[in-house]
C-alpha cells in the first residue's frame, strides 16, 4: 500500500446531493485523519481497495447461515465471497478453521463463551487495569457478570506477566477457559507457556490477538497457532482491514464456534465487510506486508527509546510490538489532560490506566500509543524522534498552560503530515 502512488480522493456526489451535512462531516474527518498524527494503537488506515469493498452493493444482501447452508435464496455470489475470505484466513494464519462473520471483537469473544461455558463457569483473563480486555471477564462487561472471573495481572516491578503466578492462580481456581492477550500489552505474549498451563487443568486456551494479528501474519510476533485451540481477532488494527472480526480454531472446535456465532448470537453477516476482510487478507499475504509488520515494531522501538531519553516512564520499560504504555505520574500530569493537550497539538492518543493505577479509569495516570497508522503513512526513524520531542514539549506546555505552543506544535505536525499522504 504505497503512499507515493495514490489516486485522487474518492468522490461522493450522491452523498453531497442527498445529505450535505453528513458529507461535510465525512470530509472533515478525512481532513482530521490527514492532518494529524494518529497514534492510537487500535487505529490504522485501510487501502483504497478495502475501502471500496466496504462500500459495495453487498450491503444489500441478507445471508443468514453459512455457505451452502443459508436461510435465504440468492446466495450464489455471497457464498463465493465468504468462502474466499475463509480460505484466505486459513492460509494466512495456518489454521484448520475460520469464521469471518462476527461483527466485531467483543461479539467474537462472546461467541467463545457461548461455545464453551455455561453461566457461572469460571473464566480466567488479564485484569483490565493490567492491560486485559473488557470481554475477558471484567466486572462491567457481561462476561464478568454472567461468568465467574478469575484474573491475573503483571508484576509491579517489571510490568510483565509472571507465568509462575498465572499457573498458581489457574491451579487454585481451575477455570474452564483462559484468555491470553489484551488491549494494552506492550510485550510478547508467551503462547506456549499459557498453553502448558491450560493443558495442565484441562482448560480451553483462547488467544485474543486483536491488536497483534497483523504482526502475527507478518511474522513480527510469534503465532498462537499450535498452542491455542481458539484464536479471536479483529480485522482492523495491525491487520489493516475493515472493522470486523474472525474466530479461528482447530477442527475440533469448529462446529461449536460456528453455532455460537450463528444462530447463537447474531443473524445475517455484513457481506460488504466480509468482502473487505477478504481483500485485507489478500494484502496481508503479500511479501511487502512482512516489511510493513517489521517496520511497525522497529518504529515502536525507536519511539519508545526516544521517549525514554526524554524521561517518560514506559510500563515494562519499553515495547516488543506496536504498542507503548506510558505512566505520566513522574511528569506531573494525568492521562486525560495529556491526551487532550496532545490532540490539540495534532497528536492523537488515548488516555489509559496503567498497572496498579491509583486513579479512576476515566481519569487515569497513563496514555496508550502505537505505530500502525504512522507506519502505514510511511513514517520512520526521523518522524518517531520528532514525535517524542513534541510529546516532551506538550507536557511542558500543558503543565504551564502555554496554549500558544500547543497550537504551534499543531502547525508543525500539519507540515510534517503533508509529506506523508494518506492511503485511500
Amino acid at each position: 500500500m504505497s503512499a507515493q502512488k495514490l489516486p485522487a480522493p474518492m468522490a461522493r456526489p450522491a452523498l453531497v446531493a442527498e445529505d450535505p451535512q453528513i458529507a461535510a462531516l465525512v470530509e472533515a474527518e478525512e481532513a482530521r485523519q490527514r492532518e494529524k498524527i494518529r497514534l492510537i494503537p487500535s487505529e490504522n488506515y485501510v487501502s483504497r481497495a478495502v475501502l471500496e469493498a466496504t462500500g459495495t452493493v453487498l450491503t444489500n444482501k441478507y445471508s443468514e447461515g453459512y455457505a451452502g447452508k443459508r436461510y435465504y435464496e440468492g446466495q450464489q455470489i455471497i457464498d463465493q465471497v465468504e468462502t474466499i475470505a475463509i480460505d484466505r484466513a486459513k492460509s494466512l494464519f495456518g489454521v484448520d478453521h475460520a469464521n469471518v462473520q462476527p461483527y466485531s471483537g467483543s461479539p467474537a469473544n462472546l461467541a467463545v463463551y457461548l461455545a464453551f461455558l455455561n453461566p457461572g463457569d469460571k473464566v480466567m483473563g488479564m485484569a483490565l487495569p493490567s492491560g486485559g480486555h473488557l470481554t475477558h471477564g471484567w466486572g462491567v462487561s457481561a462476561t464478568g457478570k454472567w461468568f465467574t472471573p478469575v484474573r491475573y495481572g503483571v508484576r509491579a516491578e517489571t510490568g510483565r506477566v509472571d507465568m509462575d503466578e498465572v499457573r498458581e492462580i489457574a491451579l487454585a481456581e481451575r477455570p474452564k477457559l483462559i484468555f491470553c492477550g489484551g488491549t494494552a500489552i506492550p510485550r510478547t505474549i508467551d503462547f506456549e507457556a499459557f498453553a502448558s498451563i491450560a493443558a495442565e487443568i484441562d482448560a480451553v486456551l483462547v488467544a485474543d490477538i486483536a491488536h497483534i494479528a497483523g504482526l502475527v501474519a507478518g511474522g513480527a510476533h510469534p503465532t498462537p497457532v499450535g498452542h491455542a485451540a481458539v484464536i479471536s481477532t479483529t480485522t482492523h488494527k495491525t491487520l489493516r482491514g475493515p472493522r470486523g472480526a474472525m474466530l479461528m480454531s482447530t477442527e475440533e472446535h469448529a462446529a461449536a464456534l460456528d453455532k455460537a456465532v450463528f444462530p447463537g448470537l447474531q443473524g445475517g453477516p455484513h457481506n460488504h465487510t466480509t468482502a473487505a476482510i477478504a481483500v485485507a487478507l489478500r494484502e496481508a499475504a503479500a511479501p511487502e506486508f512482512k516489511d510493513y509488520a517489521a517496520k511497525i515494531v522497529s518504529n515502536a522501538a525507536t519511539l519508545a527509546g526516544a521517549l525514554t531519553e526524554r524521561g517518560f516512564d514506559l510500563v515494562s520499560g519499553g515495547t516488543d510490538n506496536h504498542l507503548i504504555l506510558i505512566d505520566l505520574t513522574n511528569k506531573g500530569i494525568a492521562g486525560k489532560p495529556m491526551a487532550k493537550a496532545l490532540d490539540r497539538a495534532g497528536l492523537v492518543v488515548n488516555y489509559n490506566t496503567v498497572p496498579d493505577d491509583p486513579r479512576k479509569p476515566f481519569d487515569p495516570s497513563g496514555i496508550r500509543i502505537g505505530t500502525p497508522a504512522v507506519t502505514t503513512r510511511g513514517m520512520g526513524t526521523a518522524e518517531m524522534t520528532a514525535i517524542a520531542g513534541w510529546f516532551d514539549r506538550v507536557v511542558t506546555a500543558a503543565n504551564s498552560g502555554d496554549e500558544a505552543d500547543l497550537d504551534q506544535i499543531g502547525k508543525e505536525v500539519k507540515e510534517l503530515t503533508a509529506g506523508f499522504p494518506v492511503p485511500a
